[in-house]
């Protein structure tokens, strides 16, 4: 059986909830990342922030990035998974709350991501073309 961290990139970055999103674009940039992790002090995941967030509800909104932080922008309950995770759990994951990159978390702490691209290096291609398919139907 295939699980989370069969597939998953290892050593998820993490920004603190404090961090200026100016602070998080220049790591992702540094990283050659798209999004990152936010965890609390304790190293607790809270969110996930990726560039596009950054972007369409900070900037396009109005706020300042030097002054928004981290924190302010994850909003929510994060999804995860943990990494004994089976790949068909991963997969419907994904699907069911429509999104592109999944932590995979270890008693709340995470553990790793898993992106499309290590989907696409694990999974049939049936199974690929399910998820492209299901991931495009909802935008």
């Amino acid at each position: 059986m295939t699980t989370a961290r069969d597939i998953m990139h290892q050593g998820a970055e993490c920004v603190g909830e404090q961090e200026t999103l100016v602070n998080v674009a220049k790591r992702m940039v540094r990283h050659g990342i798209g999004s990152m992790l936010v965890c609390d002090a304790d190293q607790r995941m809270r969110g996930i922030i990726t560039d596009r967030d950054i972007v369409v509800k900070c900037l396009a909104e109005g706020h300042d990035p030097q002054s928004m932080t981290a924190g302010e922008l994850a909003q929510g309950t994060p999804i995860a998974v943990p990494p004994d995770a089976d790949v068909r759990h991963v997969l419907q994951t994904m699907e069911d709350h429509q999104i592109r990159r999944l932590p995979v978390v270890e008693e709340d702490r995470p553990v790793g991501v898993i992106s499309e691209a290590d989907l696409a290096r694990h999974v049939s291609e049936a199974q690929m073309g399910h998820f492209v398919e299901a991931i495009a139907a909802a935008r």
